[in-house]
């Protein structure tokens, strides 16, 4: 039995799977701390042990990996009208398993290069017209760019007619760079793949190394991609068996959401929409944590009316802020975690779905509709540490309660979904597998299944 091993560098954990390749079975699986302060590889080695104890062919598999430590991807995005380049910029970074740490908008001048720089983004994300339209914008972004000396790695996908003058005067600084299809070529039009594609050899290229996690060149040679650029790709294979999938991964300092739909051209609203809705997104809430952002979470939860004011969760939210490896040791600890990771999926879903409300214009009443419809989503998945360390009756009722008086609001969010946990962790794994071995992907993808009946 030949196999696969898949590892995720994760920013707290490094979690490490054994599949059986071609049927995609479960053989092993193992985590052990993320050892940044001495060398990423070493919490790699200790979970490999485990991994070999359990299944001897782990010896001659080959090893898959993704990463998020050190921070993980930031990249910067630059563009020219905010409702237009830069918000599709900011969609295109998310997809491809970056934190927007800056946006540009206008173009870009010395002074908000400036603080642009202070950002320290890994990756810029160039933007700047439709195809035959203002080429202008992005051609000055590239020169001052290089007038600048920038030497961080950059992704340039606006203007077709732009795209040999920002070659020409990026090259001409050694500013590293990789030219990709326009991410808006049209009005109404949302072409993120070839971008995407672009920042992940970006982040191959020049990011891993720079990160200075490794001295051992295994390392570099075994990291494939962004660790949330790969998970999306798993919730793709997850979408063929399932149907609609959103998947809600609830963690220490941000709360992700993935989803994958068919898109119904009419809900679209593609024609009133300048940057169109995309069948496959990913959207990062950095201010919904259980840990780090656990403050912020009571306040977003009071804002939506999730959370009553003078609420105990307070001071709970304030002890896991300052002491991020708090774990509950009582039910009443164990409660307040529950609380906040549904409060932080409620609001990550409702943000990344958007809303339906009616409103009054001059042609009487209209329903306006802004964001991705999930109320017809299939299977909701769960992850994050406080899903897969408790038991089905917490995931239950913390999944559950996303659909809690959504519909009276208009939020889109699932409604009816068959909800579970990604409990042994596999979608890193099914992402990592999906082009080399489909068939080893969908099996796997296939340990992932609505078990937890909504709202129980």
């Amino acid at each position: 039995m030949s196999l696969w091993v898949a590892v995720d560098f994760g920013s707290t954990f490094t979690k490490a799977i054994a599949v059986d390749a071609g049927s995609g079975d479960l053989i092993a699986r193992a985590e052990h701390r993320t050892t940044v302060d001495s060398d990423v590889m070493d919490g790699w080695y200790a979970c490999r042990t485990a991994l070999l104890a359990a299944d001897s062919g782990v010896a001659a598999a080959e090893v898959l990996a993704c990463s998020s430590a050190g921070g993980g991807l930031r990249i910067g995005v630059v563009g020219n009208e905010e409702l237009v380049t830069a918000e599709a910029g900011r969609r295109v970074a998310l997809s491809s398993g970056g934190r927007v740490v800056a946006v540009v908008n206008g173009g870009l001048t010395a002074s908000s290069l400036k603080a642009l720089r202070a950002e320290r983004p890994d990756v810029v994300l160039l933007l700047g017209g439709t195809d035959g339209g203002n080429s202008a914008v992005i051609t000055n972004a590239a020169a001052v760019l290089a007038r600048y000396k920038w030497r961080r790695p950059v992704v340039a996908a606006g203007n077709v007619d732009a795209q040999q003058a920002v070659r020409e005067l990026l090259s001409s600084a050694d500013v590293p760079h990789v030219i990709a299809d326009n991410v808006v070529p049209e009005i109404g039009v949302f072409a993120p793949d070839s971008a995407r594609a672009a920042i992940r050899e970006m982040f191959l290229a020049h990011v891993i190394g720079g990160k200075n996690l490794s001295r051992d060149p295994g390392f570099a040679k075994t990291v494939r991609a962004a660790t949330p650029d790969v998970v999306l790709r798993g919730v793709e294979v997850l979408a063929k068996l399932h149907g609609d999938v959103a998947v809600v991964d609830i963690g220490g300092a941000t709360t992700d959401v993935h989803s994958v739909i068919e898109l119904d051209p009419e809900d679209a609203n593609l024609g009133r929409e300048v940057v169109a809705t995309h069948p496959v997104t990913r959207t990062v809430e950095g201010d919904l944590g259980m840990r780090w952002s656990a403050v912020p979470v009571v306040g977003a939860g009071l804002e939506a009316g999730l959370l009553e004011a003078g609420t105990v969760l307070e001071a709970a939210a304030v002890r896991r802020h300052e002491d991020p490896s708090f774990l509950p040791g009582d039910a009443l600890e164990a409660s307040y975690d529950e609380t906040l990771a549904r409060v932080a999926a409620t609001v990550a879903l409702r943000r990344h779905a958007g809303r339906q409300r009616v409103v009054f214009g001059p042609g009487g009443r209209v329903i306006e509709r802004s964001g991705k419809d999930l109320r017809e989503v299939d299977l909701l998945v769960g992850s994050g540490g406080v899903l897969r360390h408790n038991g089905p009756e917490v995931a239950a009722r913390i999944l559950g309660g996303i659909s809690v008086g959504a519909q009276e609001e208009g939020w889109l969010v699932p409604t009816a979904a068959r909800t579970c946990v990604d409990s042994d962790y596999v979608l890193a794994g099914v992402g990592l597998l999906a082009e080399l071995d489909p068939k080893a992907a969908e099996g796997l993808a296939a340990h992932i299944h609505g078990t937890i009946e909504p709202g129980n």
